[in-house]
């Protein structure tokens, strides 16, 4: 029975690890992925000609895409919106822009 007992006991902490470890690398490739969009997201907007990029910054989590920062009009709010659900990977967007006749220095 004991020797039962200490099987039983190692196939359930084999299953406990394995599991752990497939969490631990499910979030590290979220973390790479997200990393990924962002990269991805970033250089599409500095790519294009209608959104001044350099005012727009880009956080990634869980595939939503957050851009924030300061752009010249609502057109271009809107674009770089566009532009971020365009990019593979993306979930959702949020807008944290402000129009601003005046970027910030």
């Amino acid at each position: 029975m004991s020797l039962l007992r200490s099987i039983g006991c190692a196939v359930v902490v084999a299953v406990l690890l394995s599991l752990a470890s497939a969490a631990c690398g499910k979030a590290v490739a979220e973390r790479v992925d997200d990393a990924s969009i962002t990269a991805h997201v970033k250089t599409a907007l500095l790519n294009d000609a209608h959104v001044v990029a350099t005012n727009i910054n880009v956080a990634t989590t869980n595939g939503v895409v957050t851009i924030s920062g300061s752009v010249k009009s609502k057109a271009e709010e809107m674009r770089a919106v566009e532009i971020a659900r365009q990019t593979p990977g993306v979930r959702d967007v949020k807008s944290e822009l402000q129009v601003s006749s005046t970027p910030p220095s």
